[in-house]
């Protein structure tokens, strides 16, 4: 590697490295080893934003920490470029935030609507575009806009050691077990069974990472117990 490459890596780490530390004290837990930040991170609420120790956030990321349970990011983990981590817009309804376990990567251009909460286990690998959205508009009432009806939330979870491809979407009330691999474009609602390996649009177990396991040649439905749904 030459060593213009080099020095230009490093002045830009530190730089990240001294953008982490001049953030820190007015983080969630206050002062201590400084995550790193990259230039023109937005940093919303930062009292309910929390960086674990040795966290990256890429350039132009902008987190918003007002919710309920606040923005928790891990010890060492990564949330690429230009991502988003939204959990609310308003004061009267505040969303449920979101927690990403250490050591796990977001990829760049990706978006986490936490409204009804999200939560990404550790040591999950995230390819770029990858979408969370937990909340569905309501549209009973056909005397009223949909916009002026609210919306129905529910949670988000992948679990530990999950890998995700590009552009996958999560839909509210997905739960992904652990171990998993999401093939890229897969829209995801229902309950998945640890390392599964799941793909297409609606979404389908293709595969199992767990030797001797039956593999479903139809999609299940909604719920526990393994449930596939379609989006």
């Amino acid at each position: 590697m030459p060593l213009t490459a080099i020095v230009a890596f490093s002045a830009a780490r530190a730089a990240a490295a001294l953008r982490g530390l001049l953030v820190r004290p007015f983080l969630r837990g206050g002062s201590g080893i400084p995550a790193f930040v990259g230039a023109r991170v937005r940093l919303k609420t930062r009292g309910m934003i929390r960086l674990g120790k040795g966290a990256t956030l890429g350039d132009g990321v902008l987190i918003q920490g007002l919710s309920r349970g606040g923005v928790t990011i891990g010890a060492g983990t990564s949330i690429g470029a230009h991502s988003i981590i939204m959990p609310t817009s308003v004061m009267r309804n505040l969303g449920e935030g979101c927690t990403i376990g250490p050591n796990s990567g977001i990829g760049q251009y990706s978006f986490i609507g936490c409204g009804g909460g999200v939560t990404i286990g550790r040591d999950v690998i995230m390819g770029q575009y990858v979408s969370f959205h937990t909340e569905n508009h309501l549209h009973e009432d056909l005397d009223r806009p949909i916009i002026a009806q609210g919306v129905r939330r529910a949670p988000v979870v992948v679990e530990d050691d999950c890998w995700v491809g590009v552009k996958a979407t999560f839909l509210s009330g997905a739960h992904v077990g652990r171990g998993c691999i999401v093939a890229a474009g897969a829209v995801e609602r229902g309950t998945i069974p640890p390392y599964s390996i799941i793909g297409g649009v609606p979404v389908r177990i293709i595969g199992t990472r767990a030797p001797g396991d039956a593999v479903p040649t139809e999609p299940l439905a909604d719920g526990a117990g393994g449930a596939v749904s379609a989006a």
